[in-house]
């Protein structure tokens, strides 16, 4: 039999997981997330494993502490504590993986996208994988609001650059003020932005009507960066006059 895709495997090992889960008598649930949860249009060869296990009050510590219950799917090569609430895991096999174990009453106020439910026991509430404490968007959706913040991240950037900042300046300019372009192009793209990270699948969402490669040029060019990010943005935004020539005149002087 040929050999499994790294989609199939990554599947194949969150059912395993399930089925482990469902062995012990401690365990609630396992929720896949992102490209193994409800957004499996974009699973592919350089997916991982992001999950949630849900498990009964008293039974998180031990699931934190140890990794036993993972290694009954295999050996792990190497695992660490990247958060009070899981591990960053990578199989000695290559799967990677990154989880939470979560009690009842902790999943459903921590924020969440929407996820999947891999197994559940019979007993479990409803909505587990329901999305929870999203980002507010309501800001975010205002595009002159977007605009605004990107045309501020430009000039401040620009004078740190000119002040010999230009690590600084290019975040402001090459991260945030493309974030926001990226919410602006993103409104009504589809896929729909991923709220908890604009950046991830811009590629894919967006496509050739932002110049990415223009916008994030890479260190010690970050005034070229800031013409091409203002002249997209006074092309699909209201941008302040004022400040948009303030912003040319540091982006081209001597």
């Amino acid at each position: 039999m040929a050999d499994r895709t790294v989609p199939e495997r990554l599947l194949g090992r969150l059912d395993e997981l399930g089925a482990a889960l469902g062995r012990r008598g401690d365990a609630i649930a396992l929720i896949g997330l992102g490209s193994v949860g409800a957004d499996r249009d974009r699973l592919d060869e350089h997916s991982d494993l992001d999950f949630f296990v849900v498990v009964e009050d008293g039974a998180r510590d031990r699931y934190l502490d140890s990794i036993d219950w993972l290694e009954e799917l295999g050996p792990v090569a190497f695992s660490f504590p990247n958060t009070v609430d899981g591990r960053k895991v990578l199989f000695a096999d290559g799967i990677y993986a990154e989880y939470a174990v979560f009690t009842l009453d902790r999943l459903l106020t921590c924020p969440a996208p929407t996820g999947r439910v891999v197994w559940q026991r019979a007993d479990a509430p409803a909505g587990l994988a329901d999305a929870r404490h999203v980002p507010d968007p309501s800001a975010h959706g205002d595009v002159r609001w977007q605009a605004d913040e990107a045309a501020t991240n430009l000039f401040v950037g620009l004078h740190r650059d000119a002040r010999g900042e230009t690590l600084s300046a290019m975040r402001l300019i090459q991260v945030h003020a493309v974030d926001r372009v990226l919410t602006i192009a993103g409104a009504t793209a589809r896929p729909q932005q991923d709220p908890f990270g604009v950046e991830r699948g811009a590629e894919r969402r967006v496509g050739t009507s932002v110049p990415l490669a223009a916008m994030a040029p890479g260190y010690g060019r970050n005034r070229e960066a800031a013409l091409a990010i203002l002249g997209w943005l006074e092309a699909h935004a209201e941008v302040d006059a004022a400040l948009a020539a303030a912003i040319r005149e540091l982006a081209t002087e001597p």
